[in-house]
């Protein structure tokens, strides 16, 4: 295409050649500006129009925002049950939790029942019905006060545990010494030094010189001495005014005022003091009166027989 422009003041003319691109550029430079010209007129005019009052703007205003707020709220709705089933899928859980601190709470002593939480007044059942933004606000509240209860039983419920579990491990239900046989068992005896009747305060546990002697219960070191009776004696507090002593070491491995676990290995098995052949003599005193290890002994195999998985030693 060729267009020629004259100029009839400047006596002169131009000639403009187009070929079929540049019309087509053309063409869609001109669409573009006739289309946001358009589009500024109308927001313009329907924005005037509103503001004025005119005829049919208004109504036309309010379809335009009640669509707005209809996928508004569809769009809300969508999202409040995706969180009303998520919501659905936690209580079933803190179920699962109580049911579970309940029976832990009866294994730590407490009453199952009152773990159990009371139903929180007003709560939406979840998964019955749509729920309304206000419903789910009461709902997740519950859910918050439930499990708030439920921790503060369980942390109970884990103090009572650790509690006990340090109970047990301050009596002495662990042997002193490893598959030791016992010898002489406690109570009234011929003295095989004197030959006469006594009472013999404790068990004896015949084993080879340097056998190791181990703690029958965590505690406190309090007497490491030598004892003209006892030999190379250790005493060991464990509270509550129980203390185990262990007499006759050939070496002693703990000092006084160490802390010792239970089974730790705190000396060694030999003939020192008042003696007749190597072996432990090994006693439990309760407020300083001397008891029949034995019980506490047997106990600890008992409670090892219960363990799954283990077996309790056969008792000699």
């Amino acid at each position: 295409m060729h267009i020629i422009i004259t100029d009839a003041w400047l006596a002169r003319s131009r000639a403009l050649h187009l070929n079929g691109f540049k019309l087509i550029l053309m063409a869609l430079a001109g669409s573009g500006l006739l289309m946001l010209g358009a589009v500024a007129t109308y927001h313009w005019v329907f924005l005037e129009g509103v503001r004025q009052g005119w005829p049919g703007f208004s109504s036309m205003a309010r379809l335009v925002s009640q669509g707005e707020l209809d996928a508004n709220k569809l769009y809300m709705r969508d999202n409040l049950d995706a969180m009303a089933r998520k919501l659905g899928e936690m209580q079933a859980r803190m179920v699962q939790i109580e049911s579970l601190g309940e029976r832990v709470a009866g294994l730590a002593g407490f009453d199952p029942a009152e773990f159990r939480t009371p139903p929180a007044s007003g709560g939406a059942l979840i998964g019955s019905k749509p729920l309304t933004p206000e419903e789910f606000q009461l709902a997740m509240a519950n859910l918050e006060s439930t499990a708030g209860t439920s921790i503060d039983w369980l942390t109970a419920v884990e103090s009572r545990l650790f509690d006990q579990k340090i109970q047990r491990s301050m009596v002495p239900t662990q042997e002193p010494v490893t598959n030791g046989n016992v010898g002489s068992p406690f109570g009234f005896r011929i003295d095989p030094i004197t030959g006469r009747a006594a009472l013999h305060t404790g068990l004896d546990f015949p084993a080879d010189t340097g056998t190791p002697i181990l703690a029958a219960a965590g505690g406190v070191v309090v007497v490491q001495e030598y004892h003209p009776a006892y030999g190379n004696m250790v005493e060991i507090d464990h509270g509550n005014d129980l203390i185990t002593r262990y007499a006759h070491a050939s070496r002693v491995l703990t000092k006084k005022g160490d802390l010792v676990k239970r089974g730790q290995h705190i000396a060694d098995v030999g003939s020192t003091g008042r003696s007749t052949g190597p072996h432990l003599h090994f006693e439990v005193l309760v407020s300083g009166v001397p008891q029949d290890p034995r019980r506490f002994l047997s106990a600890g195999e008992s409670l090892a027989g219960l363990l799954p998985g283990r077996q309790a030693p056969p008792v000699r």
